[in-house]
């Protein structure tokens, strides 16, 4: 019985945030297919053996008129099953013309929606069970994974996320660039530098006020290659970007700067710890919060990290 799964996110971390419920589904169903609007996503899970393969669309998903070309594109599938992880009834209509057993969230409850709940809430539906897992273990070949741990063996390796889809939701240059200084002056680290390859001027300006060369890029690298330093690290620091959602799915604490974003994308994991801006209050943090970042410090974190590593 094959069953897809569509996933109308064009990010990679709202995508990976869906990853524990095509887990469930395959576990149940067989390995799953995605489609999706992200075009990352398939290097992403190239290891995955529950993912039978991701297909991503980059066309047909925006005017009415596309819902019979959408449906032409789902019917080369042959599908029995689909969950449509997304409210639009566009979606629904182009499915319904070929596929008999289609789930999709209430279209009319699209406003406030917290991604979590109603994912997990389809998933369960789907298929009959309670209390469905929100998080899952990301999968990536074991070879890929001892070979970073051995180059960087015996260091307690932080990705520093300090690359992000917008500048409200970033912590800032200057902030890591403190944070990686004061924890070389007290233990014995390796930092990998998580920035995109649009997002160099970031990057530049955090290595410029490094004291020590105790780090490795990885912005000139693609997802497929720079996915084992991030499941080989020990911990997460950084603004919500998809890397966190990579880490925490790996069994690592993730320390996300909450600034812009809703407490919902992070929710689905017990290895996320969020930091919120002073005189904030975790609930009031959405899309246009747009806080300070400097109302999260750098001692702070510190504590944080320390915290979590003893």
């Amino acid at each position: 019985m094959k069953t897809g799964v569509y996933l109308s996110y064009v990010g990679l971390g709202v995508n990976l945030m869906h990853l524990s419920y095509c887990h469930q589904i395959a576990k149940k169903n067989g390995p799953v297919t995605i489609i999706t609007l992200c075009k990352n996503l398939e290097a992403a899970l190239i290891d995955d053996p529950l993912i039978d393969k991701v297909f991503y669309i980059d066309q047909y998903h925006k005017k009415l008129i596309d819902i019979f070309n959408l449906a032409n594109v789902l019917k080369k599938f042959d599908l029995k099953n689909l969950l449509i992880f997304y409210p639009s009834i566009r979606l629904y209509l182009s499915a319904k013309l070929d596929i008999k057993n289609i789930r999709i969230y209430n279209s009319f409850k699209k406003e406030n929606l917290h991604l979590v709940k109603a994912a997990k809430k389809l998933t369960e539906d789907f298929l009959k069970i309670n209390n469905c897992p929100t998080e899952t273990i990301f999968f990536i070949n074991k070879d890929k994974l001892n070979n970073i741990k051995q180059e960087y063996k015996n260091k307690f390796k932080i990705v520093i996320g300090a690359g992000s889809s917008g500048p409200t939701t970033r912590w800032g240059a200057k902030n890591f660039s403190k944070l990686i200084n004061q924890l070389n002056k007290s233990d014995d680290y390796f930092f990998f530098l998580l920035c995109g390859p649009n997002e160099r001027q970031i990057e530049n300006e955090i290595i410029s006020n490094l004291d020590k060369e105790n780090f490795t890029t990885l912005s000139d690298k693609n997802i497929e290659n720079l996915i084992p330093y991030l499941c080989a690290s020990d911990m997460y620091v950084g603004n919500d970007s998809f890397g966190s959602h990579i880490t925490s799915q790996s069994g690592k604490k993730s320390i996300v700067m909450l600034l812009d974003a809703p407490r919902a994308y992070t929710d689905y994991s017990k290895n996320y710890h969020r930091m919120v801006p002073k005189g904030f209050n975790i609930d009031e943090i959405t899309h246009g919060t747009n806080a300070d970042p400097n109302l999260i410090t750098v001692e702070e974190v510190i504590k944080t990290i320390n915290q979590f590593r003893n």
